[in-house]
């Protein structure tokens, strides 16, 4: 079904078009200031140029027209031409009754099909995954989630760092500890053995003393490189080990990501275009685009219209290595070519900005993308302690997202322990409650800021029932959950819901939830889906705290808020599946 304020614009357009004007002036939308009206139209502020006439005066034509309609109980001009809407209650009664019966409550399909491409998670090979890959997975997958709602064919990519420089670290130090290993043995072609040799603990000590000793000894680096290029040619030995590493890697990573309710489509890394990368190279440098400097090979990027300098983008260093700028081209070109993408969206920190800036534009210059295809980064800030400096153990080191993920459990089974809900659960429910309590603190913690800032996670705060939390949604599900097994209530198309003054605004904020999700959708934001559910949580408890309804004698009316409650309770269920949370049955 179409959005009320959709149908509501269709009308005021229609007033517009019968005064000669253009239907899309008559756009509608959720007044400013609820205080003074429901809805407003500003057009007239803009058709009066056209109109050659005051907006005032546009708005008083367009309110005349307004009137034949019984569906306004009020049509007033504020202000120099702003024109203010309120519905009948029985207006409204008619719409959210039938939203009441639609699974997508309103929203219209705004994708149509189209295919988009969303790079989140970035996780390495060989590195245990940190707090920092916390928010490219959470707000990824999100969106991920907002947009196959929204009607988009969506496909996520982990896009793993699986072929850099820190593969040729950790190779060579392997070598350097087990020069027996057969990896290691140039004579030795295979089979290889099943088993991997190394588990992703050990990955985890290696990588760092890897990398630290790469970076203060140039012979050591050397090495590195050398494993580097040996492995990007595909050295037997190299290569073999290099799979067992990625295996091990990924088995870890979907523990991660699972406990978080955060997935994917694709389970590919940067040397999934290894031989992509060498004909779009040849391609380049036949079209003239890739050009020799100082013993690379680059593509410039600088154009003489440019106001500001584009540093070149590096396809070959010196040594004959490829770049990150190289594969995440080469990985532009698989994507068009396998998916036909209409977006590819990269959700990575803010700080990658000037990197994904020079791939996007070698990709449109190069006609690697027709200008048609978005390429956008989705750019985020930082997760910090209290201390407002990046998260880290007490220690002083980076967090393991798996240590986060445990803090979080011990945190949630604390809470549930000091509500005394671990008294009436035990064994797998009490487990599954405390896992869904945590799971809802760690991502709405997240979700709920703009992508764009920093934030401060404190689980003492996030894990609260009470506030802007994960835990109080759960509560607010669960307690509309129980009014429902309290009145034994089952919802039927027949039970209609009754509007008054007592519900109006429960009903009016229901009614901006398809805006809220095309905005979502428009901006990448999720938390604009964590302020409505929020908001929307609270209005409920402040209308069932006024209501009573179990003790209400009249049928239709305790029918009438039971429905409601129903409605709302889909509502909130439904964003809060967008976000990667599911609330217990009980708790």
């Amino acid at each position: 079904m179409t959005s009320l304020i959709l149908n509501i614009s269709k009308i005021v357009a229609q007033a517009f078009a019968d005064e000669g004007l253009e239907a899309g002036f008559g756009q509608v939308k959720t007044s400013d200031r609820p205080d003074l009206a429901q809805f407003q139209c500003n057009g007239a502020m803009a058709a009066a140029k056209v109109a050659k006439l005051s907006p005032r005066a546009v708005a008083e034509k367009i309110v005349a027209r307004l009137n034949t309609h019984d569906i306004f109980s009020k049509i007033e001009i504020a202000g120099p031409g702003f024109i203010n809407l309120n519905l009948t209650d029985d207006a409204l009664g008619e719409y959210v009754n039938n939203l009441a019966c639609d699974p997508r409550l309103g929203v219209r399909d705004i994708g149509a099909g189209a295919t988009v491409v969303l790079d989140y998670g970035g996780p390495n090979v060989a590195k245990a995954m940190h707090v920092g890959h916390l928010r490219a997975s959470i707000i990824g997958d999100t969106l991920r989630r907002v947009l196959k709602f929204a009607g988009y064919d969506t496909i996520g990519d982990v896009h793993m760092g699986d072929w850099g420089t820190m593969m040729g670290m950790v190779i060579s130090e392997l070598e350097l500890r087990h020069p027996e290993w057969i990896y290691f043995q140039e004579d030795f072609s295979g089979p290889y053995p099943d088993e991997s040799p190394v588990t992703i603990e050990d990955l985890a000590e290696i990588y760092p003393t890897a990398s630290g000793n790469s970076k203060s000894d140039p012979a050591r680096m050397a090495l590195s490189h050398r494993a580097t290029v040996e492995l990007q040619n595909k050295r037997p030995g190299y290569y073999a080990l290099w799979q067992k590493m990625v295996e091990v890697s990924i088995a870890s990573m979907k523990s991660n990501f699972a406990a978080l309710n955060v997935y994917f489509d694709l389970w590919l890394g940067e040397a999934s275009v290894h031989d992509v990368i060498a004909p779009m190279v040849e391609d380049l440098k036949a079209k003239h685009y890739a050009v020799m400097d100082d013993g690379a090979l680059v593509v410039p990027l600088k154009r003489n219209e440019d106001t500001k300098e584009y540093p070149p983008l590096f396809l070959y260093k010196r040594d004959g290595a490829v770049m990150y700028s190289t594969t995440d081209l080469a990985t532009i070109v698989d994507r068009v070519e396998k998916f036909h993408p209409a977006k590819i969206l990269y959700i990575v920190d803010q700080r990658q900005n000037l990197h994904f800036e020079q791939v996007f534009r070698a990709a449109y210059l190069t006609g690697i993308v027709s200008p048609d295809v978005e390429l956008t980064h989705v750019g985020h800030g930082t997760m910090n302690g209290p201390d407002g400096k990046p998260f880290k153990t007490r220690a002083g080191g980076v967090l393991r997202l798996e240590d986060l993920i445990a803090l979080g459990l011990e945190k949630a089974r604390q809470r549930l322990h000091e509500a005394g809900i671990d008294q009436h659960f035990s064994g797998d429910e009490l487990d599954d409650i405390a896992r869904k309590v945590s799971v809802a603190a760690i991502k709405f913690a997240d979700l709920q800021n703009n992508r764009m800032t920093d934030y401060i996670f404190d689980l003492d705060r996030l894990t609260s029932f009470e506030g802007k939390t994960g835990p109080y949604l759960l509560y607010q599900v669960v307690r509309i959950k129980s009014l429902h097994e309290k009145a034994d209530y089952q919802f039927d198309p027949s039970h209609r819901i009754i509007v008054d003054r007592s519900n109006r605004d429960l009903v009016l904020m229901m009614v901006e939830w398809p805006q809220v999700l095309e905005a979502a959708t428009r901006d990448y934001a999720p938390h604009f889906l964590c302020d409505y559910v929020y908001k929307l949580a609270q209005m409920f408890s402040s209308y069932y705290a006024a209501t009573h309804v179990l003790s209400q004698e009249d049928v239709a009316t305790k029918i009438s808020a039971l429905a409601l409650s129903h409605l709302v309770l889909k509502h909130i269920e439904m964003i809060l599946d967008l976000l990667g949370i599911y609330a217990p049955q009980r708790m």
